[in-house]
Parts: structure tokens; sequence; C-alpha cells
């Protein structure tokens, strides 16, 4: 089956969304998994873009803002499925202002074409770009079967949204809706984080309680660039200390810190490459030799076996509780 022009499914992973965005040219941002809202977690990524949320939608979801029709937000909407990851992350890439930012040339030229058009058509638009679809199914699983896509769809579907501050307002966006969401105001002396955590965090509460999953990613600034021009701020004498051992210990810190963020960017090139690997011809392989020598079949029926007992293990585990 030929593979032009389909988007194929990619694993909701900081490390897949993080080289992704290098794939794509893009500098001076990462994406971070966030497992609350809260000051203590979030602190430290400053400065944080723009939250992308995935849930298990559900029909009938009430937004959390109301839609507006504005021409200071860039929004395209959601035409072709399993692009909604990557349409996320570049609804908001769209939205960032901060000239640390470099969008790169695969991002800016989309941006130049599609921000005087209709978010319907900045969709069609981003769906026919051959670049980003490139980069996006480079991180797609390997499999050695075609898909039917005929099957109906699975009861499990999960989405992904963004909220991102533009101006002294924060909007939600979601490639299922004809407008970007009016999420709220950031009043004057408030940062933007301040203003959406207690907003977020009551609805992941109603997840919670829901069994509903669910999924928090941020897009932050580059930390390894973060800390390396604080290395070198204390190294050229550019910050005041009280004492030389307090230099040293901020000193150590910092460090430590570009030793964690370069052993965490290593980490995902590794799982990555694991991803992109196809294992399937060697697994065959492997069922081969061993059915050639006659150890397939005692192999699948001691495991069918340990199976059943553990299953009968559980169940009478659970009877006794009960």
């Amino acid at each position: 089956m030929s593979d032009e022009g389909v988007w194929t499914l990619i694993e909701s992973d900081p490390g897949v969304f993080t080289e992704m965005l290098r794939g794509f040219g893009v500098e001076g941002v990462q994406v971070e998994e966030l497992h609350s809202l809260s000051e203590e977690e979030t602190a430290g990524y400053n400065p944080i873009y723009g939250l992308i949320f995935l849930f298990k939608w559900r029909p009938g979801e009430d937004p959390i803002g109301e839609p507006v029709d504005t021409s200071n937000v860039f929004f395209a909407q959601q035409v072709i499925t399993n692009a909604c990851a990557t349409q996320a992350i570049i609804n908001l890439l769209m939205n960032v202002s901060d000239t640390k930012v470099k969008l790169g040339p695969v991002l800016e030229e989309y941006r130049d074409f599609a921000k005087h058009i209709d978010p319907a058509s900045r969709g069609l638009v981003l769906s026919n770009c051959e670049k980003i679809r490139q980069v996006h199914n480079s991180f797609a699983r390997p499999t050695f079967y075609e898909l039917d896509l005929n099957l109906p769809p699975s009861e499990d579907n999960y989405h992904f949204i963004t909220f991102v501050p533009v101006g002294n307002k924060i909007y939600e966006l979601d490639g299922l809706r004809e407008f970007p969401l009016e999420v709220s105001t950031i009043p004057e002396g408030k940062s933007w984080m301040e203003v959406i955590s207690p907003i977020l965090t009551e609805r992941m509460r109603r997840f919670n309680d829901g069994d509903i999953m669910f999924n928090l990613m941020a897009v932050v600034g580059n930390m390894m660039e973060k800390y390396t021009k604080r290395r070198e701020e204390i190294l050229e004498g550019k910050i005041t200390f009280p004492s030389t051992d307090a230099m040293y210990d901020e000193l150590a810190v910092v460090e430590n810190k570009i030793d964690e963020e370069g052993h965490k960017l290593d980490m995902y090139r590794r799982e990555n490459a694991r991803r992109r690997h196809n294992y399937l011809p060697f697994i065959i392989e492997i069922l081969r030799i061993l059915a050639k020598e006659g150890r397939l079949v005692p192999m699948v029926e001691k495991a069918q076996l340990n199976a059943r007992q553990r299953l009968s293990r559980e169940s009478k585990r659970q009877a006794q509780q009960n």
C-alpha cells in the first residue's frame, strides 16, 4: 500500500515531540511532560509557551472558553486523521512571539503561506505539506502489514488540544472546532500560567473523577541553552554572589542540571531510534527457527498454561477478598 498522503499514528511522548520539532528545524524550545500544574513543578520551566492536553475524547464535552473569530490568533482546523498531535504543536508555535524561538524554514514557509487564509484552508495546506508529513511519519513504529482504513473507528478516541497566551488573552485551540476558544483574560501583574493553572487543574480533576485518561505536556524554552547560559554568566562574573562558596555551590547545581539534560536528550535519541527500527523480521526469523527445531509449539503451550494458572490464582485471590 502506498503511503502517499497518509499520516501515521505517533506516540504521545515528550521525546518524540522534542525531536520532531528538531526535524522541522525549530530552535529554542522543547517539550516536557507535566504531572501537575503546581508552582513547584512548573517554576523550573520558565518560560512556558503553551500547554498540550491529550485526553480521551467524549461526545458533548463542554469547552472551557467561548468561540471567537479573531485575526490575531493563528488557528488551523484538523482535516485529516492521525495528525492531531503535530497540528496541536504547530498551532501553538505559530502563536509564540518570543524572538528566542526560531521556527525554521519549513514552518516559516507554512506560516507565511497560510496566515491570510481561513482555519479550514490552513488545515488543508498543513495536510498537504510533504516535509511536515515526512517528519511526522518518521516517528511511527514500523509495521509489516497493511492497515485496513475501512475498519470502524475505535471507541478509544484520543484528542490533543492546545492552550496558549496571545496578548492578554488565553486561548484553547481545538482543531475539531471552527474557531479558537477564548478561555480567560490575563490580569495585569499576573502570568498566564497563574491564570490557566486553576482552570485546567479543575478539568483534570473532573477527568480523574470520571476515570478518563489524559496527559499534559508543556512547550518550554530550550533547557540546555538556559543552563549553559547560566553557567557562562557565573564563570564570567556577571552574577553577584554573597561568597565564593555560594558561587561554587550554584555552579555545581548548574553543572548537574546540564548533565541531567544531556542524559535526557541522549535517552530521547536512543528511544526514538528504537521506535524507528523494524524488529519484525528479527522476531519472525526467531519464530521460524524455533518452529524448525520443534520448540515453538511446546513453548506456546507452556505460556498458555502459565497464563491460565495466573488467571486462576488471581480469581481465587479476589474471591477470598470478597
